[in-house]
């Protein structure tokens, strides 16, 4: 990856480019049958989250569509939509398109979270979600947001928020899941406080009123009462089984026999399906759909591009005439997806029909996506089609359209999809998968991926752009990610190395090394050299055009080092210069700039408190945890916090010192952080003495009530276990034992742990 777009820019818009479709609400084809016993359970706005469970094909998506299209709105609420699929399984990804759906049916939510969502370094528990949380606690519009197809997400840090989300949820937001399985979120808990409402399959089956209604649309009346409840009977009410016999049987000459030929599950509905509903198309069309059906969305120009052909958006209006499960995802009706388990059964029947053609179809598609500028979407069907070369090579070249667009998670789930060996073949891939693991927090992936990649580099390994080395990438990635299991010597020698093998200073590469090195030489305690290494790297930033993000963070360190020096002349100037752009980035991205900017806000507080200013020094200085905090690297955490509790010892003020330093304790318990820094929390505990851990009591209770996870925290606080040990035993990440941990300190009134303990204790919740 070009590592000298370490951040993206500040500029505002959304993490990627977003497929709209998948936020619009389904059309609702004349003649739906309207299913109000059912649409009634979906109207109590008291119940924080509705859930649709069943099987494909049961008519999950047409409820929820025909819900908010026609009812809902009629009822004053606003209805946004989300379509999910296997690419929205990321953290940054999924909630970007959260967001952008509400934003759909209300454009003054979520402006703010979607630029903080911009930021990958930033986890979305941090500042986003918190931050759309604020904008919907401030309206008193009803909303309602559906989530469709939820099966499809796995990764656990998205099934986390989305609980997280739900405890903290406004009244004026009504969350819908609809999903082939139940949800990884707390329905147990939410049923038992009266706050969750459930469709599943057995209330999802049509009635012999609602099926003659959905036969009547499809078949005419090609079925009497006795056949419609023959065929409710055979299908056990299953929507997909009834209209999809009724397709069948429509110009049939003996539709109860059909009917007796229909098994009840899902396995005998595609059987049949192919049986008699494709074997009655004509020759093109039962080619299109199975050719097509290799595609997850439609479109006339690809459909021409991947069957070399020119009439397909004509072939597309058709088969959705012809209501053969073909939704239209947009109202000009260009864009189209098969129904999933009719596509399901077009696969299926390509495979037996026509085995070799996959690869050729889907290598084509890639193709077209490749030239209308969807990278991602192209080295998908490359994955599917089994070139796993040319994925690799696209998605090895596609790292700063990526980057720019913020969809790092996206990259690296990518190159997850990659087999093993491919990976290993293309080192500036591993290179470039490694930085996007640190940019997105999956520490412990940095190293095996650097392993992997600097054995594969030979003289004529091209390296990644903006290097002339791809051993100095590694190595500075080593230094700047991966620093558990080397002493500080080591990625000192390291980023050092680094260096040297970067000697042409036009390069961002030149810059991003010195950047590194200067880091750790600050870490360890060597301030002058810290300072001579990182005042190049800042001269040199914007020739080489680095990012404002980037610019800004060497300029942060630069500032520290100098502070460290005691040179407070030098910080002051250094500020004087860049604090405009410093305001501007805080204002354009909230809180998700603390990547960029909290070096230079600690550097202002400290000025500020050698200056005498010091309620102005503790302001700033709070601000500068705050976004340490955001950040999450222990090293910028300690150093913060430390800063913050010598002002508070020259205060006077004992018990903010005490809240500081146990912060401090515990942050540095997880690890890791370089040995000045810890030196320096040593020495200000050492001052400060161990009487400052007194604790003052306070009488009343809670300002809010605790939710069930706030009290399990509050339980775990009490013991000797860490951030990161009480998430694994309540099994949860770390950053989501933050983000509720953050609340709890709220609702008691304090600022740290031992406080919490101690808060909990006087008012009998442990």
């Amino acid at each position: 990856m070009a590592l000298q777009d370490e951040r993206p820019p500040a500029a505002p818009g959304l993490a990627s480019p977003l497929i709209n479709g998948k936020l619009l609400i389904p059309p609702v084809r004349p003649g739906t049958v309207g299913r109000s016993r059912l649409t009634a359970l979906l109207g109590d706005h008291s119940q924080r989250l509705a859930v649709v469970v069943a099987p494909a094909g049961w008519g999950k998506t047409t409820l929820l569509a025909d819900w908010a299209r026609r009812i809902a709105p009629a009822g004053g609420t606003a209805v946004a939509w989300l379509t999910l699929d296997d690419s929205d399984d990321e953290p940054h990804r999924f909630w970007t398109y959260l967001v952008s759906a509400l934003r759909t049916a209300s454009p003054a939510l979520g402006g703010a979270a979607l630029k903080a969502l911009r930021v990958t370094e930033v986890d979305p528990l941090e500042v986003a979600v918190p931050t759309l949380l604020n904008d919907l606690e401030a309206t008193t519009e009803r909303h309602a947001l559906v989530l469709d197809d939820y099966h499809v997400l796995r990764d656990r840090r998205i099934h986390e928020a989305v609980e997280f989300f739900l405890s903290y949820l406004p009244p004026s937001l009504r969350l819908v899941v609809a999903s082939r399985l139940d949800p990884a979120l707390p329905l147990a808990r939410l049923r038992v406080g009266g706050e969750l409402a459930e469709i599943r399959a057995a209330g999802l089956r049509f009635t012999g009123d609602e099926a003659t209604g959905l036969v009547g649309g499809v078949a005419g009346d090609a079925f009497d009462t006795d056949g419609i409840a023959a065929l409710v009977d055979r299908t056990e009410g299953w929507a997909a089984g009834i209209k999809l016999m009724a397709l069948a049987i429509r110009a049939a000459p003996s539709p109860p026999a059909s009917v007796d030929t229909l098994g009840g599950d899902e396995r005998h509905v595609v059987d049949y399906l192919t049986s008699e509903v494709l074997d009655g198309l004509s020759a093109g069309h039962r080619d299109f759909l199975l050719r097509t059906s290799l595609l997850e969305q439609l479109c006339g120009p690809l459909c021409d591009a991947v069957l070399e052909r020119a009439d397909s958006q004509l072939a597309l209006a058709e088969l959705e005439r012809a209501d053969l499960f073909l939704v239209a995802l947009d109202s000009q009706r260009f864009w189209y997806r098969y129904h999933r388990l009719f596509r399901e059964a077009l696969r299926r029947e390509l495979l037996t029909v026509a085995p070799e053609a996959g690869p050729r179809l889907l290598g084509r598609a890639a193709g077209w996506h490749a030239n209308a500028g969807d990278q991602e979407q192209a080295i998908r069907y490359l994955i599917a089609a089994g070139d796993q070369d040319g994925a690799a090579e696209l998605l090895a070249a596609a790292d700063d359209d990526f980057l720019a667009r913020g969809a790092i998670g996206a990259y690296l789930r990518l190159g997850d999809s990659l087999d093993a060996e491919t990976v290993r073949a293309n080192p500036r891939l591993g290179i470039s998968l490694a930085s996007a693991a640190g940019l997105t927090g999956r520490l412990h992936r940095v190293a095996p991926l650097l392993d992997t990649a600097e054995a594969a580099i030979t003289a004529d390994t091209a390296p990644p752009a903006g290097w002339r080395s791809g051993h100095a990438a590694a190595m500075t990635l080593r230094a700047v990610y991966a620093q558990d299991g080397w002493t500080p010597e080591e990625l000192l020698a390291m980023a050092r190395r680094s260096v040297e093998l970067e000697a042409d200073p036009g390069t961002p590469g030149w810059v991003i090394s010195r950047i590194a090195l200067g880091s750790v030489l600050s870490g360890t305690g060597h301030h002058d050299d810290a300072a001579r290494v990182l005042a190049q790297a800042v001269e040199r930033a914007a020739v080489a055009g680095l990012p404002a993000f980037t610019r800004l963070q060497a300029t942060g360190l630069l500032a520290i080092a100098l502070s460290n020096r005691g040179d407070t002349e030098r910080v002051r100037v250094l500020l004087r210069g860049v604090l405009p752009e410093v305001v501007a980035i805080e204002a354009e991205l909230g809180d998700a700039a603390a990547p960029a900017v909290v070096f230079l806000r600690l550097a202002e507080g400290v000025v500020a408190h050698r200056d005498g200013h010091l309620i102005r020094a503790r302001d700033l200085l709070l601000h500068a945890v705050d976004l340490a905090q955001i950040t999450g690297h222990p090293t910028q955490v300690v150093r913060a916090l430390v800063t913050l509790a010598e002002l508070d010892l020259a205060c006077g003020d004992r018990r903010a010192v005490s809240a500081a330093l146990s912060e401090a304790d515990e942050v540095a318990r997880n690890g890791p952080v370089f040995p000045a820094v810890a030196a320096a929390l040593a020495e200000t505990r050492l001052r400060a003495g161990r009487s400052t851990t007194a604790v003052t009591r306070r009488a009343g209770g809670p300002a809010e009530p605790l939710t069930d996870r706030e009290h399990s925290i509050l339980r775990a606080l009490r013991g000797p276990l860490s951030q990161r040990e009480i998430g694994a035993e309540l099994y949860l990440s770390m950053n989501t034992v933050k983000g509720y941990s953050k609340s709890l300190y709220r609702k008691l009134g304090v600022t740290s742990r031992a406080e919490a303990v101690q808060r909990g204790r006087d008012l009998g919740l442990i």
